[in-house]
């Protein structure tokens, strides 16, 4: 079942942008920006989306994926952009999107995408219900339509991790 029975809200109020310049300090010994780095930035912005969705408190639940593509090297902005793209009852998956840009000249590159999930917390701070969401673009309505599969996918690892526990 997808969300609760609260009215459905527009992916696009949960959208959110964040861009920063990378500095020497942010950077490795190749110039590039620490892949933790951006990891911790994917993390903050998926975090802020997902609350921006369910205005409450939030946690990371998972990270399905983060597919470096290319690095980001000193100098260059790091532009973040994520929404959520689907929920299930307490669960909110997030995309974000990750790309360079050359200051100088403009030109812009995807860098690294990402799948996070996040659990909402109510005041009790046990899992509580999200409203569902309701995708209006093409890309919006593609990530929804997508979800379900990503969904059963992070179900079944998750279940195989746990019987590697027992």
């Amino acid at each position: 079942m997808e969300g609760t029975t609260a009215q459905a809200k527009p992916a696009r109020l949960s959208r959110t942008i964040m861009t920063d310049l990378v500095l020497p300090p942010d950077a490795n010994n190749h110039g590039t920006i620490f892949g933790g780095n951006v990891m911790a930035y994917i993390d903050k912005i998926a975090s802020i989306t997902s609350m921006r969705h369910a205005r409450m408190p939030v946690v990371t639940a998972s990270s399905d994926s983060l597919d470096f593509l290319r690095p980001v090297t000193i100098g260059e902005a790091l532009c973040l952009e994520a929404f959520v793209t689907w929920t299930h009852h307490t669960s909110m998956e997030v995309y974000v999107k990750v790309e360079s840009e050359n200051l100088m000249t403009g030109e812009r590159n995807l860098t690294a995408t990402s799948y996070l999930t996040f659990v909402a917390l109510g005041p009790d701070g046990k899992p509580a219900p999200v409203p569902p969401v309701l995708p209006e673009t093409d890309e919006e309505k593609w990530h929804y339509d997508t979800a379900p599969a990503r969904y059963a996918m992070r179900k079944q690892r998750k279940m195989e991790r746990m019987k590697g526990l027992r």
